[in-house]
């Protein structure tokens, strides 16, 4: 799309929100403490916020406050507010292209926010864990905060990722023309580096006329070794460990597909 030339403030609300999943194994009421308590270590609200600092370079942001909790007895939050400073051409462009890798909570862009939310559950009676972790950013001007995506998705790691971006409002050009969306876009998976296109089976559901998108991303294959934790991958044999990949990835196919499945 060629540069265009806006009257005044760009006033298009771009909103990026996602939800990721870690899935484990952990047999025992010692094993799934252990599990909660390593994810409230690994991403606890210390965590968090530089993941989020990150995001507001990546989408060019200078941090005003910074607002972080650590919840009792597990889960974190983190919520900063930012505003946004001048990008050149040559800082990051709405290309529909990935953005940076993890190597360089809610936030506030002038009017825009960024937010992260995590829940690390358990059942007693499965042996199934999940972490969620809950994150929006939502951006006020040029920028498009799917430049974050590829960064946030590396830094988690995560089995199942659900993502929905949305343009909302319209800003106006020089001649006072209505637009309602400021860059191109045919897919959010455009916005993901090769490995990660290559990790995950995709699927798509686009609204063009309304400027919605939504992919949903399931890892393609595990290690069941990853999923033990603890003593849990102790003593097993190789019956109980295809029971428990089996296990697994039902639960993987639930979330991914959002309702329960019959058998195991």
């Amino acid at each position: 799309m060629r540069k265009l030339k806006l009257q005044g403030f760009n006033n298009l609300t771009k909103t990026l929100s996602f939800n990721i999943y870690d899935i484990c194994y952990a047999r025992t009421r010692k094993q799934r403490n252990e599990y909660i308590e390593y994810i409230d270590e690994a991403y606890n609200a210390d965590r968090l916020t530089d993941i989020l600092s990150d995001v507001s370079d990546i989408i060019g942001a200078n941090i005003l406050n910074i607002a972080r909790q650590d919840y009792d007895p597990q889960g974190a939050s983190v919520t900063m507010l930012i505003s946004e400073e001048p990008i050149t051409s040559e800082h990051i462009s709405n290309t529909e292209a990935p953005g940076p890798l993890p190597d360089y909570v809610v936030a506030h862009l002038d009017k825009s926010h960024i937010t992260v939310h995590t829940y690390p559950e358990s059942h007693p009676g499965s042996g199934i864990s999940t972490f969620r972790a809950d994150i929006d950013v939502s951006t006020c001007g040029r920028i498009s905060p799917l430049k974050a995506l590829n960064y946030l998705i590396h830094s988690f790691e995560s089995d199942i990722v659900i993502v929905d971006y949305r343009v909302r409002g319209f800003t106006r050009d020089v001649r006072g023309r209505k637009l309602f969306i400021d860059h191109k876009i045919d897919s959010i998976q455009n916005y993901l580096s090769r490995d990660t296109r290559e990790r995950y089976q995709m699927i798509d559901v686009n609204v063009y006329q309304e400027n919605l998108f939504h992919t949903k991303m399931l890892l393609k294959d595990f290690d069941l070794e990853d999923y033990l934790f603890g003593d849990a991958k102790e003593d097993l044999t190789k019956t109980e460990k295809r029971q428990i990949r089996a296990q697994v990835n039902k639960e993987m196919l639930e979330i991914y597909y959002g309702r329960n499945m019959r058998g195991r």
